[in-house]
């Protein structure tokens, strides 16, 4: 379950939110007005949730390529990798 609290909450409880969002790697919903407007969640937990995103991401272009056809052997590709080592 979400756990949603309001701009006041934010302003007044701050440590606490901090302490909930360090402690769980969840974010915490802000409301302002009865709305949402922020999620706020930890520096690491962001750096997770981003490194997942760029993961997704090349593992896309990787399935794109596979699906277009631009793929090569496996024994071709390492043998340019080595060239490439040895130079």
């Amino acid at each position: 379950m979400p756990n949603i609290r309001s701009s006041a909450d934010l302003r007044n409880s701050y440590n606490e939110i901090s302490t909930f969002c360090h402690e769980y790697a969840e974010p915490v919903f802000i409301t302002k007005n009865g709305k949402g407007d922020l999620a706020v969640m930890s520096i690491e937990a962001y750096e997770q949730l981003a490194g997942r995103c760029e993961l997704y991401g090349l593992l896309q272009e990787g399935m794109d390529d596979l699906s277009s056809g631009k793929t090569r052997p496996f024994s071709e590709a390492m043998a340019d990798i080595r060239s490439r080592r040895r130079r």
